[in-house]
Protein backbone atom coordinates (compact mmCIF):
# COMPACT_ATOMS: atom_id res chain seq x y z
CA UNK A 1 0.00 0.00 0.00
CA UNK A 2 1.23 3.14 -0.84
CA UNK A 3 1.85 6.06 1.79
CA UNK A 4 -0.17 9.19 1.11
CA UNK A 5 3.06 11.31 0.54
CA UNK A 6 2.51 14.22 -1.80
CA UNK A 7 5.13 16.08 -4.64
CA UNK A 8 7.45 18.63 -2.66
CA UNK A 9 6.27 21.44 -4.85
CA UNK A 10 8.70 21.66 -7.96
CA UNK A 11 7.09 23.78 -11.01
CA UNK A 12 4.95 21.39 -13.13
CA UNK A 13 6.25 23.56 -16.40
CA UNK A 14 9.36 24.55 -17.15
CA UNK A 15 11.17 26.17 -20.63
CA UNK A 16 13.78 23.59 -21.61
CA UNK A 17 16.53 26.48 -21.70
CA UNK A 18 15.88 26.81 -17.94
CA UNK A 19 15.74 23.11 -17.16
CA UNK A 20 18.93 22.26 -18.73
CA UNK A 21 20.35 25.65 -16.77
CA UNK A 22 18.92 24.10 -13.68
CA UNK A 23 20.04 20.97 -13.93
CA UNK A 24 23.91 22.22 -14.44
CA UNK A 25 23.73 25.04 -11.60
CA UNK A 26 22.46 21.66 -9.18
CA UNK A 27 24.93 19.34 -10.94
CA UNK A 28 27.76 21.49 -10.33
CA UNK A 29 26.74 22.96 -6.70
CA UNK A 30 26.57 18.90 -5.92
CA UNK A 31 30.24 18.58 -7.30
CA UNK A 32 31.68 22.02 -5.81
CA UNK A 33 30.28 20.68 -2.02
CA UNK A 34 31.63 17.19 -2.96
CA UNK A 35 34.93 19.08 -3.76
CA UNK A 36 35.59 22.05 -1.57
CA UNK A 37 32.81 21.44 1.06
CA UNK A 38 29.77 23.38 1.36
CA UNK A 39 31.13 26.37 3.16
CA UNK A 40 33.18 27.19 -0.33
CA UNK A 41 30.11 27.42 -2.08
CA UNK A 42 29.48 30.73 -3.07
CA UNK A 43 26.95 32.47 -5.79
CA UNK A 44 29.80 33.93 -7.93
CA UNK A 45 31.86 30.82 -7.75
CA UNK A 46 29.08 28.43 -8.91
CA UNK A 47 28.73 30.84 -11.90
CA UNK A 48 31.80 30.53 -13.04
CA UNK A 49 32.23 26.99 -13.29
CA UNK A 50 28.69 26.20 -14.24
CA UNK A 51 29.68 28.54 -17.01
CA UNK A 52 26.74 30.81 -16.97
CA UNK A 53 26.12 34.69 -16.15
CA UNK A 54 25.85 35.59 -12.28
CA UNK A 55 22.17 37.46 -13.10
CA UNK A 56 21.43 33.14 -14.15
CA UNK A 57 22.48 31.92 -11.01
CA UNK A 58 20.56 34.84 -8.89
CA UNK A 59 17.69 34.44 -10.91
CA UNK A 60 17.35 31.06 -10.35
CA UNK A 61 18.20 31.00 -6.54
CA UNK A 62 17.88 34.37 -5.30
CA UNK A 63 20.44 33.90 -2.17
CA UNK A 64 23.35 31.48 -1.30
CA UNK A 65 20.87 29.59 0.76
CA UNK A 66 18.59 28.86 -1.91
CA UNK A 67 21.41 27.10 -3.71
CA UNK A 68 20.87 24.41 -0.71
CA UNK A 69 17.39 24.43 -0.45
CA UNK A 70 17.25 23.72 -4.21
CA UNK A 71 19.95 20.74 -3.60
CA UNK A 72 17.62 19.11 -0.53
CA UNK A 73 14.40 19.63 -2.73
CA UNK A 74 15.98 17.73 -5.48
CA UNK A 75 16.93 14.64 -2.76
CA UNK A 76 13.80 14.91 -1.20
CA UNK A 77 11.89 13.95 -3.82
CA UNK A 78 14.32 10.87 -5.05
CA UNK A 79 13.69 10.30 -0.90
CA UNK A 80 9.70 9.94 -1.03
CA UNK A 81 10.30 8.36 -4.30
CA UNK A 82 12.21 5.62 -2.97
CA UNK A 83 9.14 5.49 -0.35
CA UNK A 84 6.41 5.16 -2.59
CA UNK A 85 8.14 2.54 -4.74
CA UNK A 86 11.09 1.55 -3.97
CA UNK A 87 12.15 -1.84 -2.60
CA UNK A 88 10.82 -3.02 0.76
CA UNK A 89 10.55 -2.68 3.65
CA UNK A 90 11.07 1.10 2.92
CA UNK A 91 8.69 0.86 0.06
CA UNK A 92 5.60 -0.82 -0.37
CA UNK A 93 5.22 -4.91 0.27
CA UNK A 94 6.59 -4.88 4.34
CA UNK A 95 4.39 -4.94 6.72
CA UNK A 96 3.14 -1.51 8.63
CA UNK A 97 5.65 -1.75 11.27
CA UNK A 98 8.56 -3.09 9.40
CA UNK A 99 7.87 -0.36 7.14
CA UNK A 100 8.04 2.18 10.58
CA UNK A 101 11.00 0.93 11.46
CA UNK A 102 12.44 1.11 8.28
CA UNK A 103 11.29 4.70 6.95
CA UNK A 104 12.85 5.42 10.48
CA UNK A 105 16.67 4.16 9.75
CA UNK A 106 16.50 5.49 6.57
CA UNK A 107 14.97 9.26 7.54
CA UNK A 108 17.80 9.34 10.33
CA UNK A 109 20.69 8.45 7.28
CA UNK A 110 19.17 11.12 5.27
CA UNK A 111 18.66 13.27 7.92
CA UNK A 112 22.57 13.00 9.15
CA UNK A 113 23.79 12.70 5.43
CA UNK A 114 22.61 16.08 4.46
CA UNK A 115 23.13 17.83 7.25
CA UNK A 116 25.94 19.88 6.40
CA UNK A 117 23.85 21.41 3.60
CA UNK A 118 20.67 21.67 5.41
CA UNK A 119 22.41 24.33 8.03
CA UNK A 120 23.91 26.03 4.87
CA UNK A 121 19.90 26.37 3.84
CA UNK A 122 19.28 27.99 6.97
CA UNK A 123 19.08 31.67 7.61
CA UNK A 124 20.71 31.66 11.20
CA UNK A 125 18.65 34.78 12.57
CA UNK A 126 15.15 32.67 12.06
CA UNK A 127 14.36 29.53 14.30
CA UNK A 128 15.09 26.39 12.62
CA UNK A 129 11.90 25.48 10.16
CA UNK A 130 9.52 22.64 10.05
CA UNK A 131 8.60 22.21 6.62
CA UNK A 132 6.78 19.97 4.82
CA UNK A 133 9.20 16.93 4.92
CA UNK A 134 8.48 17.07 8.33
CA UNK A 135 4.89 17.18 7.53
CA UNK A 136 5.45 14.22 4.79
CA UNK A 137 7.06 12.00 7.54
CA UNK A 138 4.19 12.72 9.63
CA UNK A 139 1.87 12.13 7.41
CA UNK A 140 3.52 8.61 6.46
CA UNK A 141 4.00 7.92 10.13
CA UNK A 142 0.51 8.14 10.54
CA UNK A 143 -0.57 6.34 7.42
CA UNK A 144 1.56 3.04 8.61
CA UNK A 145 0.57 3.40 12.30
CA UNK A 146 -2.85 3.10 11.52
CA UNK A 147 -2.43 0.04 10.02
CA UNK A 148 -0.56 -1.04 12.68
CA UNK A 149 -2.81 -0.13 15.69
CA UNK A 150 -6.51 0.24 13.48
CA UNK A 151 -7.65 1.16 17.16
CA UNK A 152 -5.58 3.52 18.51
CA UNK A 153 -6.77 6.27 20.42
CA UNK A 154 -5.69 10.13 18.69
CA UNK A 155 -3.59 8.76 16.29
CA UNK A 156 -2.91 12.50 15.16
CA UNK A 157 -1.51 13.20 17.92
CA UNK A 158 0.45 10.26 18.31
CA UNK A 159 2.07 10.85 14.93
CA UNK A 160 2.82 14.16 15.26
CA UNK A 161 4.86 13.06 18.62
CA UNK A 162 6.48 10.22 16.20
CA UNK A 163 7.73 13.01 13.63
CA UNK A 164 9.41 15.31 16.97
CA UNK A 165 11.10 11.73 17.83
CA UNK A 166 12.16 11.14 14.88
CA UNK A 167 13.05 14.80 12.69
CA UNK A 168 13.93 16.67 16.35
CA UNK A 169 17.05 15.23 17.30
CA UNK A 170 18.56 16.37 14.22
CA UNK A 171 16.99 19.76 13.99
CA UNK A 172 18.14 19.97 17.62
CA UNK A 173 21.37 19.39 16.92
CA UNK A 174 20.92 22.03 13.51
CA UNK A 175 19.64 24.95 15.85
CA UNK A 176 23.17 24.88 17.32
CA UNK A 177 25.54 27.84 16.83
CA UNK A 178 28.62 25.44 15.77
CA UNK A 179 28.53 21.65 16.42
CA UNK A 180 31.18 20.04 18.03
CA UNK A 181 31.36 16.88 15.85
CA UNK A 182 30.57 15.88 12.51
CA UNK A 183 27.21 13.32 12.38
CA UNK A 184 28.01 10.16 10.41
CA UNK A 185 26.67 6.95 10.20
CA UNK A 186 26.99 6.35 13.75
CA UNK A 187 25.14 8.94 14.79
CA UNK A 188 22.37 7.45 12.20
CA UNK A 189 22.63 4.27 13.66
CA UNK A 190 22.03 5.35 17.46
CA UNK A 191 19.08 7.25 16.36
CA UNK A 192 18.24 4.39 14.44
CA UNK A 193 18.19 1.46 17.28
CA UNK A 194 16.35 4.75 19.50
CA UNK A 195 13.80 4.82 16.64
CA UNK A 196 13.01 0.89 16.35
CA UNK A 197 12.89 0.45 19.92
CA UNK A 198 10.44 3.29 20.12
CA UNK A 199 7.93 1.90 17.44
CA UNK A 200 8.03 -1.74 18.43
CA UNK A 201 7.00 -0.25 22.29
CA UNK A 202 4.36 1.76 20.84
CA UNK A 203 3.08 -1.13 18.17
CA UNK A 204 2.92 -3.55 20.85
CA UNK A 205 -0.59 -5.18 21.44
Amino acid sequence: MNSPLVPLGRPRTERADAARNREQLLATARAMVAELGVEKVTMDGLAERAGLGKGTVYRRFGTRAGIFHALLDEDEHAFQDQVLSGAPPLGPGADPENRLIAYGRARAAYLADHLAIVRASLDHKQPVPVGSPATLTRMHIRMLLGLTRPGIADLDSLAIQLTAALEGPVLLYLSAPQPTATPGPAMAERLGDSWQALIERVCRP
